[in-house]
């Protein structure tokens, strides 16, 4: 009889902590390779190479296959003259009546000197979880994972 009243609980807790580790997880490893990412920009390797934003989306997703799904990466890259003037905040996603996000996605990897932002998004999918518990910050329910980098391109 005790044990009915204490497992629930403990469970739920469990369940709790579990999903909290894997969102923090996934946010971890989306940074990493955001920062590895940001440095080709960075030293010039994706402009020598002419990469698309489909190469470089493709390049992030390779590097983070255990966890994610190719196709939900949101990639963001605006280059500005002065770090005043550029902008990490992170975009208000705009959705279509089947849920797709609709945000035109700049790619510009700037020139030499200028100051470049980053930005990576994925619609990570969480669980409701037991007694209320929710990660979600979206509408539809998702958790928007956000990766930035902010730097100066090398002169190269």
């Amino acid at each position: 009889m005790e044990f009915g009243l204490v497992a629930t609980p403990f469970l739920a807790l469990l369940v709790a902590i579990i999903q909290t580790m894997i969102v923090f997880f996934a946010q971890r490893l989306l940074d990493e390779v955001v920062s590895q990412a940001s440095r080709t920009i960075q030293t010039g390797q994706a402009q020598a190479s002419s990469l698309t934003q489909s190469q470089f989306t493709s390049w992030v997703c390779e590097k983070t296959v255990i966890l994610f799904t190719c196709g939900n990466f949101m990639v963001n890259v605006q280059s500005s003259g002065t770090f005043a003037s550029a902008s990490s905040t992170t975009p208000t996603l705009t959705f279509d009546s089947h849920g797709n996000v609709t945000n035109p996605w700049n790619y510009q990897l700037g020139n030499p000197g200028d100051i470049v932002v980053v930005q990576v998004m994925y619609q990570w999918p969480v669980m409701l979880g037991p007694l209320g518990f929710n990660l979600s910050n979206l509408a539809n329910g998702n958790r928007l994972l956000v990766s930035s980098s902010v730097f100066k391109r090398e002169p190269y």
